[in-house]
């Protein structure tokens, strides 16, 4: 006990003393007894107040389990959800995609039937009915060897679709690439577009060679854009396609469907094609740009055309070779110097994009011109594309002068 409880137990044991006429002695043990007995139950009082609010915080953290529990169970309910959304967009996407493959076989056996048809038509074929007088033989026709390899390579699908970058300058930072065709023989020979064109078209095949470059896009282009959805892929349209009055038609009732890629995809059309145009085909470049899709007018040989119209029918981009900007525009037919025709066509919406750029001193020309955008070996050479992820990391950095940025290659079976 401390002083103060020793003192009112003297105090206590002093009144009982007085009152009950008891020994002194008795009466200090008997008050000390009824304090320890008042301790005891002050304490007893105390611990059951103690365990009460013990109780009561117990309470509380059940309740909050409880609440932690719902709030889980409610976020494994929403992820769960947000599973099956997304293998439900998935399974969708895929479908979609594997329905484009299924377009894409069938597209080679028409092109392998048709193909085989022309060959047999060649082999028949006299020398006589085959050239005009004096001429000499055409190699396009008559070259049933290159069709029986054309149709190979798709039939076995030895089709690359190669990317070149087009960079921003003077940044040189990737921007853009273009997707260009490219087939390979039974021993691995590349055959470039120049070759396998001229016998294609006056077999009237083009269109389909055009099909299936435009799937390929769609694939690679879906793919690319996952990580990046400013990327954008320019897909090249020959002249053939354009006139083409069963193909385009359908051609422009697949990208209705693909509207969504109309960010990421830009057609290319040569200038002969498009300054060739009639009403009709015109019609179709501008409902094709009506859907949200760029046009881009390449192979410019001649400057001086409308640009204001060539803007009208959904042209965003001119693409126009270093040679001609440095030192040819005068007979290009220019109505404005080198130095001002950047600006000309971004008075009419367009952008311009030098190609065939190939050398350093070429680009310190460039620059002097104010050019949006270059493209050549300098800054990256097409190259198939197997890894796409890699078609991403390269978007990422400036390419260094000399060194090619583009990725080793190319997904080389999308239908595989």
């Amino acid at each position: 006990m401390n002083g103060a409880s020793a003192a009112a137990n003297a105090a206590f044991a002093w009144l009982v003393h007085l009152s009950f006429q008891l020994d002194f002695t008795f009466a200090i043990i008997g008050a000390g007894l009824l304090l320890l007995a008042g301790w005891r139950v002050r304490s007893a009082i105390l611990r059951k107040r103690r365990m009460r609010e013990l109780e009561e915080d117990m309470e509380d953290l059940r309740g909050a389990n409880i609440a932690v529990k719902a709030a889980l169970d409610d976020t494994r309910k929403k992820v769960a959800e947000v599973t099956l959304a997304i293998a439900q967009k998935t399974d969708a996407r895929e479908k979609k995609i594997t329905g484009e493959l299924q377009i894409i076989e069938n597209l080679i056996r028409d092109f392998a039937a048709n193909v085989a048809m022309k060959s047999q038509e060649q082999i028949a074929a006299s020398p006589a009915q085959l050239r005009e007088p004096g001429a000499s033989p055409a190699p396009v026709l008559t070259d049933p060897a290159m069709l029986e390899i054309i149709r190979r390579a798709l039939e076995e699908n030895r089709v690359d679709l190669c990317l070149q970058p087009i960079v921003s300058l003077p940044q040189r930072k990737v921007r853009y690439f273009e997707a260009l065709s490219r087939l390979r023989s039974d021993d691995g020979t590349v055959i470039m577009p120049a070759q396998f064109v001229r016998v294609a078209a006056p077999a009237g095949l083009m269109s389909v060679v055009d099909n299936l470059l435009l799937f390929r896009c769609v694939q690679i282009v879906r793919r690319l854009t996952r990580k990046h959805r400013e990327m954008a892929v320019f897909c090249n349209i020959s002249s053939h396609t354009l006139a083409d009055a069963e193909f385009f038609p359908q051609f422009l009732d697949f990208m209705h469907h693909h509207r969504d890629l109309a960010g990421q995809i830009i057609f290319e059309f040569t200038q002969d094609a498009v300054l060739s145009a009639h009403a009709g085909e015109e019609a179709n470049l501008r409902y094709l740009a009506n859907l949200g899709f760029r046009l881009s007018m390449d192979q410019v040989t001649r400057v001086d055309f409308d640009f204001a119209r060539a803007r009208k029918l959904g042209f965003h981009f001119l693409k126009l070779r270093a040679g001609t900007l440095l030192s040819g525009m005068k007979s290009a037919g220019a109505r404005v110097a080198a130095e001002d025709f950047k600006d000309l066509l971004s008075r009419n919406g367009l952008n311009l994009i030098v190609e065939r750029v190939e050398d350093e001193k070429t680009v310190v020309q460039l620059l002097e011109y104010n050019v949006d955008f270059g493209q050549g070996y300098l800054f990256g050479e097409p190259r198939p594309v197997r890894d796409v992820a890699e078609v991403s990391d390269a978007r990422a950095a400036a390419p260094p002068a000399n060194v090619t940025v583009l990725p080793a290659g190319l997904v080389r079976r999308l239908a595989g």
